[in-house]
């Protein structure tokens, strides 16, 4: 464990936390977070907007953080979002919208961690509760 790191990645965080909160404001909104996840239900090609979140999210992180973000994460991400709809896609509905749902849910539980731990540390914990934790693996500093 680099303590040193982990602290370099707190202090990031905090110089952000005014764009995080901004951030996760907009991504809970009804717009962004209610709607989609209706249309998705819905069967509408309005659950294709939920993309616009994930991405704003990763890149937020990319900036707070200048450093590759974890693969596994990477992964959900990139099978999650550059769709656009198709008539097609009705058809597969499950297989082409899930992916999208749980990339926006990942990023969002992150930019949830990030805000959350940003406000209540004041230096990086030696130990880490679970949160923090998947932050850490989020950024390969675990």
């Amino acid at each position: 464990m680099n303590i040193a790191e982990h602290q370099k990645l707190l202090n990031s965080i905090k110089k952000n936390l005014p764009e995080i909160k901004r951030l996760l404001d907009e991504v809970n909104s009804h717009w962004n977070y209610e709607d989609p996840i209706y249309r998705y239900y819905h069967f509408s090609f309005k659950s294709y907007y939920i993309q616009g979140s994930t991405v704003a999210i990763v890149n937020l992180f990319k900036r707070i953080c200048n450093m590759p973000l974890n693969s596994r994460f990477m992964n959900i991400v990139k099978n999650g979002t550059d769709k656009r709809w198709r008539e097609a896609d009705n058809k597969n509905w499950d297989r082409i919208n899930r992916p999208m749902l749980e990339a926006y849910f990942h990023a969002r539980f992150f930019l949830e961690m990030v805000y959350k731990y940003g406000k209540k540390f004041k230096k990086a914990p030696e130990v880490v509760p679970s949160g923090w934790a998947a932050l850490l693996y989020l950024y390969n500093m675990r």
